[in-house]
């Protein structure tokens, strides 16, 4: 039975590689001609000054500030830029690392602080979580390190580029997630008879997802273009919305169906191991309880996820008392309902799936092969 597992699995890696190769961006991606420049620089001298009459007071006030560049052919040199101000503009004082932007102006170069430098803290973070993840993950957490490092990959250097060389968004996510499933769950959890099934309830649960997220894009009309990042996107480049948000949504739900999948199939494993008595329903029986116990807490956190990421928006909408119905066919609100609906059913799906795949595939394998899913 293992054997047979892999020769379906199999085909499914050889035609994943093919369209990776197939769909693997050739010019990877060009910088725009008219992008401005960005350097490191320190904040050496702030000058306050007094407001203009009628300008509010920021949150760095008013005045002009002097930077030292730290890089480029400019490094060591000191200009001034204006204090940054408005929404959104990052707070500064004297010593701080920025960023700043260098763009033509009338009279020559000008300088702008845009941004703090935050290279040295994420890398510490970084190695924070990495040392928390191998202390306690030991070689588990080392496989997981690597692939985290695959799936990072593989969105960076295959997803973006191929979207933004015009390939169909749904195409490449499909791809990429099938590429993501294959290596890291082999990677992280061995190759095993469970994590074989798993692979398995992993694709066919996108495979719903897919074909869920594209009825319901389709059925509410959906764009993809809500916000300031998306009309910038479909701007500037020739890209197709709508399928990138059906692209979102599938990649979005990976990482918690190999969660689910995962899970169900150790489960069944671990239940034929423990009782070899158990007959095909007692081991789909006692695994589905299981499986209805970690949806109803996985699907909570699917919803609170998306409502985190878009708080600030829910705060707008509550501070306008718009009424509900109003709130909620709106294209923005709908959007986001239909990421969470889609993700959640794929994964509610994924739980019968798997746990009837492992129940027959564990089941009717050798005992050697069906103790513990090796």
């Amino acid at each position: 039975m293992f054997r047979v597992a892999l020769w379906i699995v199999g085909p499914l890696a050889v035609l994943t590689l093919a369209a990776l190769v197939w769909l693997w961006p050739s010019d990877g991606v060009s910088p725009s001609d008219n992008e401005a420049q960005e350097h490191n620089a320190r904040i050496t001298e702030i000058r306050s000054e007094p407001c203009a009459e009628g300008v509010p007071d920021d949150v760095n006030g008013c005045g002009q500030a002097t930077v030292e560049i730290d890089e480029g052919s400019e490094a060591g040199s000191s200009v001034d830029v204006v204090l940054p101000s408005g929404p959104g503009a990052p707070v500064v004082d004297e010593g701080d690392a920025v960023v700043v932007i260098a763009s033509e102006g009338p009279d020559g170069q000008i300088y702008s602080i845009v941004d703090h430098q935050r290279g040295l803290q994420l890398w510490l973070l970084g190695g924070v979580f990495v040392l928390i993840l191998l202390l306690f993950g030991r070689w588990r957490g080392l496989a997981a390190l690597f692939g985290l490092t695959v799936t990072f990959s593989v969105l960076l250097f295959f997803v973006v580029p191929a979207v933004l060389e015009g390939e169909s968004p749904l195409l490449v996510a499909i791809v990429a997630s099938a590429a993501i499933t294959l290596v890291v769950l082999y990677l992280t959890h061995g190759l095993t008879l469970a994590t074989t099934v798993a692979v398995l309830g992993t694709l066919a649960s996108l495979a719903l997802t897919g074909v869920l997220a594209m009825a319901s894009v389709a059925l509410l009309n959906l764009g993809g273009v809500t916000d300031d990042i998306s009309t910038a996107v479909v701007s500037t480049y020739e890209i197709d919305m709508r399928g990138l948000l059906i692209a979102s949504i599938v990649i979005g739900s990976v990482g918690v169906l190999d969660d689910v999948t995962v899970t169900q199939s150790a489960t069944v494993a671990e239940l034929a191991h423990a009782n070899p008595g158990y007959r095909f329903r007692h081991l789909y029986g006692a695994a589905s309880r299981v499986g209805r116990s970690h949806i109803a807490s996985v699907v909570n956190t699917i919803v609170l996820a998306y409502a985190g990421s878009s708080l600030p928006l829910l705060v707008l909408i509550v501070a306008n008392n718009n009424s509900l119905s109003d709130v909620v066919t709106t294209q923005l609100i709908t959007q986001e309902l239909v990421r969470s609906v889609v993700a959640t059913t794929g994964l509610i799906a994924a739980v019968p799936m798997t746990t009837a795949l492992a129940a027959f595939v564990i089941r009717n394998a050798r005992p050697e092969r069906a103790e513990r899913g090796d």
